[in-house]
C-alpha cells in the first residue's frame, strides 16, 4: 500500500526496465552501486531488468543481471564486470531495442528506463535529452530540469528571483581574473568554492584565507571551466525528498546530515565509513519541518524537476533557512539517503521504486498527448 495518493493508472502487466547505470563521471562507482541496489529491489513478478552500463570512456554494454549483483559493495573496489558485451543504441527504433555493433539483436521492447548516473553525462539533461529521442519514458527530471538542476549557477539565479533563499555567491569561468578583494569585501572567509557542474561534492573546497582560495580556485577549474564562491553558512545540514510530477508533488520526512569531517565532503559521503552521521526525523522545530517541505516542493515546481528530487537546505540557530542545492538523481542504495527518508515516512524501497516507474509513465503518456503537426484537422 502506497502512503501516497498520486492518483497513478495501473501498471502494466511485467515491465522490462533498463537500469542505466556508470558514465563517464566521478560519481561513476556510486551509480553502479546504486543500480546494484535497485537490481536487487526490483519485483520479479513485475520487472524484468536489463542493466546497461556506460564505462568510463563512454562505451555502452550489456551486462548479465548476475554479473551486476556479484559486484561488491565498496565504492573502492566496485567496478563494470569483464563479462560485459558493447551495444549501440539508435533513435527512432520503434521496438526500443538494443544491439551489437555488428546490428545483432540484443534486447528487444525496453519499456522504461531507470537512469540512476550521477553527476556530470547523467544528470545534467544529456542523458535525459537523449531518452526524450528514444521517445522512452525514464525516470527522474526531464532534460530542462535536470540541467537547470546540476548548474548551480543558474539554479541559484532561478531560485533568487522566485524570492527563494540562497546564500550569497560570486560566479567565475575560468578565462576571467580573480577578482580577489571583490571577493572578500562581499562574502568574507570562509567561503566554499565549487565547480558550477558537478554533483556530490566533487571539487568542493572551503577556503579561509587568500592563499586556501587560490588552492581551491585551481582545484575547482579542473572539474569545471564556471565555478562558485558561496558565503559559509553556519547551520544544520537538513535534506527533504521530494517525489511526484507538476501539481501533485510529496515531500518526505526530512532527516539531518552531522558531518564527522569539516563539512560534508565527497570523501565524508562515500569514502570514510564514518564520514558522517544521520538522524531522521532531523531534530528540529515543527514549524521549520513544514516551511522546509514546502520550500523543497516550491524549488522542484521552479526548476521543473519532475519524479524525484532531494534539496538540501542550512538551517541557522535563528531558523533562517537557505537552499544548499538539489540532486536530481540521488545516490539510490537502500541506505542512501534519499531512499531512507521515504522509507521514514511509510514509503518502502520497493514501494518507491515502483512509484517512481508509474511517475515516468505517467509523465511519458502526457507528452505523447501532444500534437508535433502544426495542420491538426
Amino acid at each position: 500500500m502506497l502512503p501516497y495518493d498520486f492518483s497513478l493508472n495501473t501498471m502494466p502487466q511485467k515491465l522490462r526496465v533498463g537500469i542505466l547505470c556508470g558514465g563517464k563521471s566521478a560519481e561513476h562507482e556510486i551509480s553502479l552501486l546504486s543500480a546494484k541496489s535497485i537490481t536487487q529491489a526490483l519485483s520479479k513478478q513485475k520487472y524484468d531488468p536489463v542493466i546497461l552500463g556506460i564505462d568510463t570512456q563512454g562505451k555502452w554494454y550489456r551486462i548479465d543481471t548476475k554479473d551486476l549483483l556479484a559486484l561488491p559493495n565498496d565504492a573502492k573496489k566496485i567496478t563494470l564486470p569483464e563479462t560485459k558485451k558493447e551495444i549501440v543504441i539508435i533513435p527512432g527504433n520503434e521496438k526500443k531495442s538494443i544491439s551489437s555493433p555488428s546490428g545483432d539483436l540484443m534486447c528487444d521492447n525496453i519499456d522504461i528506463i531507470f537512469p540512476i548516473l550521477h553527476g556530470t553525462n547523467g544528470e545534467d539533461g544529456s542523458m535525459q535529452g537523449l531518452l526524450q529521442l528514444l521517445d522512452i519514458p525514464f525516470v527522474g527530471p526531464n532534460t530542462l530540469g535536470s540541467a537547470v538542476g546540476m548548474d548551480k549557477d543558474i539554479c541559484k539565479r532561478l531560485l533568487r528571483d522566485s524570492k527563494i533563499p540562497v546564500s550569497k555567491w560570486q560566479t567565475l569561468r575560468i578565462d576571467e581574473n580573480i577578482p580577489y578583494r571583490e571577493l572578500e569585501n562581499y562574502l568574507g572567509y570562509p567561503v566554499f568554492v565549487k565547480p558550477a557542474n558537478a554533483g556530490s561534492s566533487v571539487g568542493v573546497r572551503k577556503a579561509k584565507n587568500r592563499a586556501e582560495l587560490a588552492e581551491s580556485i585551481s582545484h575547482a577549474f579542473l572539474f569545471d571551466h564556471k565555478i562558485l564562491i558561496e558565503e559559509c553558512i553556519i547551520g544544520k545540514e537538513i535534506e527533504c525528498g521530494v517525489l511526484g510530477n507538476i501539481g501533485n508533488m510529496k515531500a518526505s520526512t526530512l532527516g539531518e546530515v552531522i558531518p564527522t569531517h569539516e563539512f560534508y565532503s565527497y570523501e565524508a559521503k562515500y569514502i570514510d565509513e564514518n564520514g558522517a552521521g544521520t538522524e531522521i526525523p532531523a531534530n528540529i522545530s515543527s514549524q521549520a519541518t513544514e516551511t522546509i517541505q514546502k520550500m523543497a516542493i516550491k524549488v522542484c515546481q521552479t526548476l521543473e524537476c519532475e519524479g524525484m528530487s532531494r534539496v538540501d537546505f542550512f538551517l541557522t540557530k535563528d531558523e533562517q533557512i537557505y537552499i544548499n542545492e538539489i540532486n536530481t538523481l540521488p545516490g539510490f542504495t537502500k541506505i542512501s539517503m534519499y531512499p531512507k527518508l521515504w522509507e521514514h515516512a511509510g514509503l518502502s524501497y520497493p514501494d518507491l521504486i515502483d512509484t517512481l516507474l508509474l511517475l515516468a509513465i505517467e509523465r511519458h503518456k502526457k507528452k505523447k498527448s501532444l500534437s508535433t503537426k502544426m495542420n491538426n484537422s
